[in-house]
């Protein structure tokens, strides 16, 4: 009997993923063919066999180093096609992404606002991204040229969301937007506005959520883009492990720096009076307040 279940699901599925994929009409346009879905997508006919490689060479070098088993097709109904599991600890050697072929154009700033929330360690988690804060319905445009990737609701916290893949290798996130502008396989120049600015998804006030990710894999926006200057650092960037370290500087690292593991029934002025300091330079350390919940396996600096 389960085995008739079964067979009887998997046949509904097959009946509504055709249905949704089936086409209904296509439009001639200057760019070439459209196909237009009964799911109210559409995508231009050149697109079909699209493997979603928009830099060949370093698509090139990832797959011919033996020591990387990355995955990254061309998906536009998830948000990670690797399903997160790409390993950074596989990439051995430095690879080398030329971000644009002049620091001073190929790059706009998704939106010039204040930042309020960093890459990094942020209420007992990993926080991926740069908060920007913006005003709703704020234009919000593409760091870079490339290809969008995904447009549309995410149901695990971004709200609406948009995902480009970009020319020179990378992708980013833009997230709680009050409206999309662009849809998938929508190829889009650097400035070019992709969304509204908002406050849907797991937000608390109106802003952009901003992430940088290689193959996946998240890596802080503020090693990569000036954003006081509204350029990038440097147009050459190096993809090594180091790059990837949550809340890892550029600058050389601090020998003094002291850290505390945090264990069970472990408590802010517990940490403070073990170590010989105060909660106040306890949160300041570590960018925390005294209602802050602790983690158990989290560094706390203490000094």
């Amino acid at each position: 009997m389960k085995n008739i279940h079964f067979l009887i699901t998997l046949i509904f599925i097959s009946i509504i993923k055709f249905t949704f994929t089936q086409i209904i009409d296509t439009i001639d346009s200057q760019k070439g063919k459209i196909l237009i879905y009964a799911n109210r997508t559409w995508e231009y006919i050149e697109d079909q066999n699209f493997n979603g490689v928009l830099n060949e060479h370093l698509y090139s070098l990832i797959n011919e180093d033996l020591n990387i088993n990355f995955v990254q097709n061309w998906n536009t109904d998830v948000c990670y096609t690797s399903n997160l599991k790409n390993d950074v600890n596989q990439i051995k050697d430095t690879f080398w992404i030329c971000l644009q072929e002049n620091i001073d154009s190929g790059f706009v700033l998704p939106f010039d606002g204040q930042i309020t929330s960093r890459f990094g360690w942020r209420r007992g988690r990993q926080h991926n991204g740069t908060d920007i804060d913006l005003k709703t319905g704020d234009t919000v445009r593409a760091a870079w040229g490339g290809r969008v990737r995904y447009a549309k609701y995410n149901l695990s916290g971004f709200g609406n969301l948009v995902i480009i893949r970009h020319n020179n290798g990378l992708e980013t996130f833009y997230a709680h937007l009050n409206k999309h502008l662009v849809v998938p396989n929508q190829i889009v120049n650097a400035g070019d506005p992709i969304g509204l600015g908002g406050n849907t998804g797991h937000s608390y006030g109106s802003h952009l959520h901003f992430e940088v990710r290689f193959y996946d894999i998240p890596l802080n926006p503020e090693k990569i883009i000036d954003f006081k200057n509204k350029r990038i650092i440097d147009q050459n960037l190096l993809i090594n492990r180091g790059l990837f370290r949550a809340g890892s500087s550029t600058k050389k690292s601090n020998s003094n720096k002291v850290y505390h593991r945090v264990r069970s029934g472990d408590t802010l002025g517990a940490i403070a009076i073990k170590n010989g300091t105060s909660v106040s330079k306890l949160c300041s350390l570590n960018g925390i307040n005294r209602n802050t919940i602790l983690q158990i396996g989290q560094r706390i600096r203490v000094r």
